[in-house]
């Protein structure tokens, strides 16, 4: 029946599998486009603010970069294991597979792998995914893949996350991907504030935005492992193993990039109470070598008054009173006299 190259007809080949998320691989993309093109334009920049200026770009570049990929990462929870389990429902045919599940904020990924790939004369090699984001239901995925006909793991693990399974895992893990979805864009909002402020003479400003972008991602990574406890109400069993799930990598990452903005805030507002001048060189904003000019520590830069010094101020010019109402009454008097003596 297989004839055309060994597929049947009138059922679907194998999707392609592609070894990254689209979405991530277009996000790494354009920040390291970016990347390129601000060390393209590095020769042009003399002396030592050329490092300090290749440390600023790639620090900042790395925190939004996180912050945007992680969003969509199915990665924040993941587990794996190799069994042998059943290959299709109502069949006594056994496989030899590694399945994998990973959770992230938008839905759950579930990958089957046979070991080896050919068995049953059949390529076991699938990759699917059920999402839960805004607009999208996870019964109506489900009730897709039960009509496709997957393999047997996957639409054991998929139904254990459906919206009317007793364990409870979808309302569980649905309202930790919704909220803590929502504080990681607000800590991206803060990144992106931070920058405009960082780029103006408003340091302090934007090192307490950088606080906020840590702390906002902080307080995500914190309701996320609340909601989603260690502890599974329903185990998860393929065949005679029991799949474990784990905090993934794009927890940790989000929790070291969190971690590294308060560092950094913090370390901008000592540098601005002990040494405001060196910060400033920093960033490339360095008012230059003036003795008669003092900056006060706790100036805001662009958004408080700077008053001018001694050295700046134009000589003092005393006229009395006598002498003011002597020449308005000349001018009043001899308007055309260029000069009144008195």
């Amino acid at each position: 029946m297989a004839a055309f190259g060994h597929t049947f007809p009138f059922y679907p080949g194998p999707k392609p599998t592609f070894s990254m998320d689209t979405t991530l691989a277009i996000i790494i993309t354009i920040f390291l486009t970016a990347l390129v093109t601000f060390i393209i334009i590095l020769p042009g920049i003399r002396g030592k603010m050329r490092l300090f200026w290749l440390l600023r770009v790639v620090t900042s570049l790395f925190i939004g970069a996180v912050i945007l990929a992680v969003n969509f990462s199915s990665e924040w929870s993941v587990g794996q294991v190799s069994t042998n389990t059943s290959y299709k429902a109502f069949s006594s045919q056994w496989i030899s597979a590694d399945v994998g599940l990973q959770l992230g904020l938008g839905g759950v990924n579930i990958t089957l792998t046979g070991t080896p790939v050919q068995q049953l004369n059949e390529t076991i090699n699938y990759n699917e995914e059920f999402t839960w984001r805004l607009g999208e239901t996870y019964a109506e995925e489900y009730a897709r893949a039960l009509e496709k006909g997957l393999p047997d793991p996957v639409l054991y693990l998929a139904e254990k996350f459906a919206p009317n399974s007793p364990c409870g895992l979808h309302g569980q893990y649905r309202l930790a991907g919704h909220y803590t979805s929502a504080i990681l864009w607000v800590a991206f909002l803060c990144w992106l504030l931070a920058n405009v402020m960082l780029s103006m003479p408003a340091l302090i400003y934007g090192g307490h935005m950088l606080l906020a972008t840590g702390i906002f991602q902080l307080l995500g990574l914190l309701f996320f492992s609340i909601a989603t406890s260690p502890t599974q109400p329903c185990p998860l069993r393929l065949g005679s193993a029991v799949l474990q799930t784990r905090l993934g990598p794009a927890f940790w990452i989000t929790l070291t990039t969190g971690v590294l903005c308060v560092l950094l805030s913090l370390a901008m507002a000592v540098a601005h109470r002990m040494q405001p001048h060196r910060l400033k060189a920093f960033f490339n904003q360095s008012v230059g070598e003036n003795p008669g000019l003092k900056w006060n520590p706790e100036e805001g830069g662009l958004l408080s008054p700077r008053y001018r010094s001694t050295a700046e101020s134009p000589q003092s010019q005393d006229i009395s009173l006598s002498e003011a109402s002597s020449e308005t009454c000349c001018k009043e008097e001899h308007p055309r006299v260029p000069d009144c003596a008195l």
